[in-house]
């Protein structure tokens, strides 16, 4: 019954492994974080690799409604990619971050019952939702987070689009089969991404010489990409099996990517302090052992009741 949840667990243990490698890199002296159009249209070129999925299933053309539904799902998400990074270009990584994430579960939670009809959750199930939406609260918020105007509505934008993202996926999915909706998705997100092209500012950025020079730091973005890449098919494939009145559980599961971050980067820290050294304050660490608490509550009242 809960195949999902096993699933979405994997899904944040790999965003959490991709989480760590984009710290590793950033931490760095020969890289340059890629601009918001570079890093927007090499994500959805990197998607279009599905492709070669296509010979070992049963792939066709998309019915009317999961071809609307795939190309909504392909525009929000590009969206969301892009005014992510520039929330990214403009503050601190480690406030953006932690914002769009902690919207998320609010704004699915509304568009579910938008676009999904209503759902009816149990009083376990909306406690379980509420004790994973504050552990993940709890374990990636940091502190003194400047609500400025600007900064609002970048993140929460981008919040939104990436809600949006999960509804739509679901909805590709219950009128495509996984993989084939999965492909298209690429596709369009592919597609959308050609539209920078028509820039001649956006195509210099584009094609100019990127400056991860060091071999190991190529070698670890490669990695984390490869990383991401899994954890967004877990994801897409958590989001296939669960019911609809469960999406909200599904995305308020993130704290998990942070506990594994967290875990994943003690680990590292403690036995290889050469790659990377965490001092961490005990008032960080008690945060951390909180939240770890309260997500092992929520996902012990979601499968006991």
């Amino acid at each position: 019954m809960y195949e999902w949840l096993l699933v979405a667990i994997g899904a944040y243990l790999f965003f959490g492994l991709s989480s760590f490698g984009d710290k590793l890199v950033l931490s760095g002296t020969n890289h340059r974080l890629p601009r918001s159009i570079s890093y927007t249209f090499y994500t959805g070129i990197l998607g279009l690799l599905t492709i070669l999925f296509i010979p070992f299933i049963e792939f066709g053309f998309p019915s009317g409604q999961g071809l609307m539904w795939i190309i909504l799902d392909a525009l929000v998400r590009i969206l969301g990619i892009y005014t992510m990074f520039i929330a990214l270009e403009r503050f601190e990584v480690s406030k953006v971050a932690p914002t769009i994430g902690a919207l998320q579960p609010i704004f699915v939670f509304i568009l579910t019952w938008v676009f999904l009809g209503s759902q009816i959750m149990t009083q376990m199930d909306i406690l379980a939702f509420a004790i994973l939406f504050a552990a993940s609260i709890v374990i990636s918020f940091e502190k003194d987070i400047k609500l400025t105007r600007g900064y609002l509505g970048l993140t929460a934008f981008s919040s939104l689009m990436f809600s949006l993202d999960y509804v739509f996926a679901k909805l590709v999915f219950e009128n495509e089969p996984f993989m084939q909706g999965v492909i298209w998705l690429c596709i369009f997100n592919f597609l959308f991404v050609l539209i920078f092209l028509f820039s001649k500012k956006s195509r210099k950025e584009i094609f100019s010489k990127e400056i991860v020079t060091d071999k190991k730091t190529q070698i670890t973005f490669i990695g984390t990409q490869a990383f991401g890449g899994v954890a967004n098919f877990l994801q897409a494939y958590a989001i296939s099996l669960t019911l609809p009145v469960f999406l909200p559980i599904v995305n308020s599961l993130k704290g998990i990517q942070y506990v594994f971050l967290f875990i994943i980067t003690m680990i590292v820290s403690f036995f290889f302090p050469k790659v990377m050294k965490e001092d961490l304050s005990k008032k960080v660490i008690i945060k951390k052992i909180i939240s770890i608490i309260l997500i092992v509550i929520g996902l012990v009242i979601l499968v006991i009741y």
